[in-house]
């Protein structure tokens, strides 16, 4: 039998995944407004731990012009993060260990000092209301579309979703 003496790598001809459509894009106006790059804000849970990953989040770094006291030119920058209320305290604590992990991130020396700012990281949920069930020929042509839908709780979301899109609007 034959074999290739040589293997051909997998190349993906005409799909392209949105995020890395969306980090292209993204990025360098981050990296221009903020100093940060979506690498980082998507490691951001890995990296505060469980800790501090659902109170804080980073919001820029703050590069120090070069007064010529670096031979390399190169000076660490400042990370701002946001934090939540009196979990800024225990941040403050931490921080030299969160220095350790950003830095081992990126694989240099990117940050030399936090700034915490005190203010609100989670986004305020509203609770979605319950839509009013069905009636009449909605309910039905709804029951039709999910006929085939083995799985409880698929069946379930479907007719959640259902139900919503197809409420009658109300007007006010």
């Amino acid at each position: 039998m034959n074999y290739p003496s040589k293997k051909t790598p997998f190349i993906r001809k005409g799909a392209n995944q949105i995020a890395e459509i969306a980090n292209g894009i993204i990025d360098p106006v981050l990296a221009k407004r903020a100093g940060i790059s979506t690498a980082l804000l998507g490691s951001w849970d890995e990296i505060a731990g469980e800790e501090f990953a659902d109170c804080t989040r980073p919001e820029k770094i703050t590069w120090a012009r070069n007064d010529g006291y670096r031979d390399d030119g190169y000076t660490p920058g400042v990370l701002t993060i946001a934090c939540e209320g009196a979990r800024a305290l225990f941040l403050t604590h931490a921080q030299g260990e969160l220095i350790g992990r950003i830095n081992s991130f990126f694989g240099f020396p990117a940050v030399r000092q936090i700034r915490i700012v005190q203010k609100p990281v989670s986004p305020q949920l509203k609770h979605p209301r319950t839509p009013r069930p069905l009636k009449g020929a909605p309910a039905r042509k709804l029951h039709d579309m999910m006929e085939g839908i083995e799985s409880e709780a698929l069946r379930k979301a479907v007719e959640r979703l259902g139900t919503a899109v197809m409420q009658q609007k109300r007007t006010r």
